[in-house]
């Protein structure tokens, strides 16, 4: 027979310590408990209790003495009680390792005696005896497993008895008695009529790690102002708990968010991976969650990258979910690029050679790739890979296959057409950068003295004589807004020559600027580039290129237009889509974890948005931007890359215009108008990024605007939020601290300000994100259409290599393109980054999220409506794309506009608009 524990509860803190077991009683009064039975529970107090027995031990009899109580909450002065019943959902692991699964029946057994887990309900009323909420003592689960008709979760259940006058539970404490981690995914409480949400979806960390015990709050939201008075402290407790004290190596069992500089991307005891601090007046960048690894060099202070099987820290909870992590170790290995970009970099190191012929490159989509068992070989990418070679390539023989990506699948040859070239800038996975050119001559705000004249070879002559074969004027063409720019010249030119410098991994590259014209037919096409070095005491270096009609021209016209989608792909990949979702959304993260409770109307409603994000972007930094990564060895700018995108955020980075609307007008994309729905009017209609993207932005928008409007009624309850304030506080004077001085951050007094913060934020993180990510495979999953660098310059006719060029062009284009190997590694990288998991969460299905966490039917409401808008978008989507009129969505073999589809299945789809940045 098992005898239930009374447990001691310390009425001064969450620190949870039991009492020691019940004596056992002369045979007479001895209480015996079956093992079916439910929860025996002790509330309130010291000897303040009441018995609790199912319904099945309520028929047997029990036998005491009237003169001296046999237990001592028979002496209680409580004589009314009610019944309360618990039911306790765990998280089942996905996988286990034999000797887990022996440990998980071990750990059912442990919970069925009650030495698994302990809960405690905390009233949202005030103790009068000790000024804190009245709490029941600890109460252990017991029971057996309920696996009901979820896979993923077992359910125990517990029942409560406690005085009638206990109150509404508000919180509860939870303790983890096992040796290993418990995902709690929800307590429900029923308490008579009323049924009583505590959403976990968290990790428990064992008491042998941290004997303080964990908060779960109700899932009603509540502003700091409104927070019942039982349960106050525990809120401030709780919030506290996660900010941690800046020191100390963080443990995996931690949920603790503090903020960090980037100083773990390099390593300063190895020449060739000394890699400059992100974060500071030299550097600018947003902060990254802390990990408090040790120090290996103390000038400057970098981290230590951890051992090579080891992962970077982040909060428990921030961790990927088993079904997430799968698609990083399962399945088709070209889709998992910690494991198959090493495999490949062995398997085809002694294949480091250029395409010699288009047929090379289809070979990549015809025909499988062969991974050889081979000798593993250095391939610069670092320790973390390497524990995964000598697994894969002694299996044997592994087949793999890359699917057609989209741009060439039904039409081989668009990418070789201009107007394709000009659609990808409204249309493509970069179509952030185009701007309207309003006037001439361009100039650059460069410094003269170091890098040569202001004003750019694209003069007025020069755009005047292209301008004429479509029968405009060039004052036409100004007037009629036709004239578009693509500007990488300031943001490139100071890193030219180190980059072109680079011998180790050579690669070639210029500053280069490209003008568009959009014509009459709805089509933007380019009329010339301007390719630039920086100058010599002889010689500008700047080179201007516009189409011909003879066979050089042509071929030099090709190159140019190469040379920019290199830019391109560096500038997209460096500055649009790693610095302004991943990195500046992680310090939002950091901040809504450690300033606004889980109770906070604000962090539910970013709650969504921010999963997943800190995984990937730890993921990034071991693999992808640290020196000798991917980026780096896969893209122009090469080891120079973090610091390019330092640069960006330090001249062009402003939170006040990373919203679509905002972004928009600053690049003379669209023009204020308050009789549109968004206050924009576009200047191209058919420009498919931004059209399509307005009407995401408008149903966040709407959402956000209702959400907010609900929980501040009061016109002065912003201000006086004091979470609210600390948190947009931290947001600016940490999170982005290198510019916490500059005058366009936002005010947060009003909740027109709060609206528009949390729409830019949600739109960061959901459409905008998917809008530059899932279409890296499908636009540049084929090398020549989309080259993430190019290892030669463009030969002129004193150079050694014009001879070669005059002779073969095209081996003269394909040997300036990627390696096969690095075409190979980046392939892989794009199809990952392009993926949809299985357990993705997706924008429209956010009214089934928010569900369980709000008991309020007005604020679900506001959720179900968002759906319901994102259905009719995605309508309104698939009905442009059949729009004849719209040239940059439809055409003979043209693949539709779907990247800001709201819906998709797994996979790489090019559409489906997550949450969150997972990927």
């Amino acid at each position: 027979m098992f005898i239930a524990s009374p447990v001691k509860t310390n009425f001064y803190g969450v620190s949870l310590v039991r009492s020691p077991a019940f004596p056992v009683l002369p045979r007479r009064l001895q209480h015996r408990v079956s093992l079916s039975r439910q929860v025996r529970a002790v509330i309130s107090r010291e000897e303040k209790a009441v018995d609790q027995e199912d319904e099945k031990s309520k028929n047997r009899s029990v036998v005491y003495s009237s003169s001296s109580p046999a237990f001592p909450w028979q002496r209680s002065k409580y004589t009314g009680t009610k019944t309360v019943m618990a039911v306790v959902k765990i998280r089942k692991k996905m996988r286990e390792k034999l000797t887990e699964r022996l440990g998980h029946q071990f750990e059912l057994l442990m919970k069925a005696v009650g030495q698994g887990m302990l809960i405690q309900l905390v009233s949202e009323d005030i103790d009068p005896e000790t000024g804190s909420g009245r709490r029941s003592l600890e109460t252990p689960v017991l029971g057996l497993p309920k696996a009901r008709n979820d896979p993923r979760n077992l359910e125990f259940t517990a029942t409560f008895t406690v005085p009638t006058d206990f109150g509404k539970p508000g919180a509860i404490l939870v303790t983890n008695l096992l040796s290993s981690e418990i995902c709690l995914s929800e307590i429900i409480i029923r308490d008579g009529s009323d049924t009583i949400l505590f959403p976990g979806n968290t990790w428990i960390h064992s008491r042998n790690d941290n004997p303080d015990g964990r908060i779960i709050f109700r899932s009603q939201p509540c502003l700091p102002s409104h927070t019942p008075a039982g349960i106050k402290e525990l809120r401030e407790k709780d919030l506290r708990s996660v900010r941690g004290n800046g020191k100390g190596d963080r443990k995996p069992h931690e949920r603790i968010y503090d903020y960090d500089v980037y100083n773990d991307l390099g390593d300063p005891r190895k020449k060739d991976r000394v890699r400059p601090i992100l974060g500071g007046p030299e550097m600018p960048y947003p902060r990254r969650c802390r990990s408090g690894r040790p120090l290996v060099s103390k000038n400057p202070p970098c981290e230590s990258r951890g051992k090579d099987k080891e992962e970077f820290y982040v909060p428990r909870d921030e961790e990927f979910e088993d079904i997430k992590r799968d698609t990083f170790t399962a399945g088709r290995l070209k889709a998992l690029f910690h494991n198959l970009v090493p495999s490949i970099a062995a398997a085809l190191s002694n294949l480091d050679i250029p395409f010699t012929c288009f047929s090379d490159i289809d070979k990549l989509y015809k025909c499988d790739i062969v991974l050889r068992p081979t000798e593993p070989k250095d391939t610069g990418l670092g320790g973390f890979f390497g524990s995964f070679v000598d697994g894969i390539l002694n299996v044997g023989e592994t087949l793999l296959k890359y699917d057609t990506p989209a741009v060439i699948k039904s039409d081989r040859f668009a990418w070789l057409r201009d107007n394709e070239f000009g659609r990808q800038a409204l249309a493509g996975v970069n179509p952030v950068n185009i701007e309207l050119l309003k006037e001439l001559p361009i100039r650059s705000k460069l410094d003269p003295a170091v890098y040569g004249p202001q004003e750019s070879a694209l003069t007025e002559e020069v755009i005047a004589k292209e301008v004429q074969h479509y029968g405009m004027t060039l004052e036409q063409a100004f007037e009629e807004k036709r004239l578009f720019l693509l500007d990488y010249h300031d943001m490139l030119l100071p890193f030219v020559d180190k980059i072109n410098s680079l011998k180790d991994d050579p690669r070639k590259t210029y500053a280069s600027r490209t003008i568009f014209f959009y014509s009459k037919a709805g089509a933007l096409r380019p009329l010339a580039i301007e390719l630039s070095l920086p100058p010599t005491p002889d010689n500008d270096n700047k080179f201007v290129y516009v189409h011909g009609h003879d066979a050089t021209t042509h071929w030099m016209w090709k190159l140019a237009k190469a040379h920019v989608c290199s830019n391109d792909a560096g500038v997209h990949q460096l500055v649009n889509h790693w610095l302004r979702t991943h990195a500046s959304m992680e310090p939002y993260i950091i901040a809504t974890n450690r300033q606004l409770s889980t109770m906070h109307p604000v962090y539910k409603l970013l709650h969504p948005h921010m999963r997943y994000t800190l995984e990937i972007n730890a993921r990034a930094r071991k693999s992808l931007i640290n020196g000798g990564g991917i980026i780096e060895s896969c893209f122009t700018p090469g080891k120079y890359s973090m610091e390019l995108s330092s640069a960006a955020y330090k001249n062009m980075w402003r939170f006040d215009m990373e919203g679509l609307p905002a972004d928009l007008v600053r690049r003379g994309m669209a023009e204020e108008d308050a009789s549109e729905e968004c206050g924009v009017k576009l200047v191209i209609e058919d420009y498919p990024y931004a059209a399509d993207g307005l009407l995401i932005w408008k149903a966040i928008k709407n959402l956000v605007e209702s959400y907010v409007k609900h929980f501040y009624s009061d016109p002065k309850s912003i201000a006086s939020d004091f979470e609210l304030q600390a948190w947009w506080d931290e947001i600016k004077n940490k999170g982005h601290y290198d510019k916490k001085d500059e005058p366009w951050w936002p005010k947060l007094n009003t909740t027109q300000d709060l609206s528009e913060i949390l729409t830019n934020m949600i739109w960061i993180a959901s459409g905008q994100h998917a809008a530059i990510n899932f279409g890296q495979y499908p636009f540049g999953g084929y090398v020549p259409n989309r080259p993430t660098l190019l290892r030669k310059l463009i030969p002129h006719e004193n150079d050694p290599e014009y001879e070669m060029f005059m002779r073969n062009p095209q081996y003269s284009f394909l040997s300036s393109l990627a390696t096969q190997l690095q075409a190979t590694k980046v392939m892989a990288v794009q199809e990952t980054l392009s993926t949809h998991s299985a357990d993705e969460e997706y924008l429209i299905d956010l009214k089934e999220n928010q569900r369980r966490w709000f008991q309020d039917e007005e604020v679900v409401k506001y959720f179900s409506k968002f759906s319901e808008e994102l259905e009719e978008v995605e309508k309104k989507i698939n009905k442009r794309n059949k729009d004849k009129k719209l040239k940059n969505r439809t055409g003979a073999g043209m693949p539709p506009y779907e990247l800001l589809l709201p819906t998709s299945p797994h996979g790489v789809t090019g559409r489906g608009i997550p949450n969150s940045i997972s990927i």
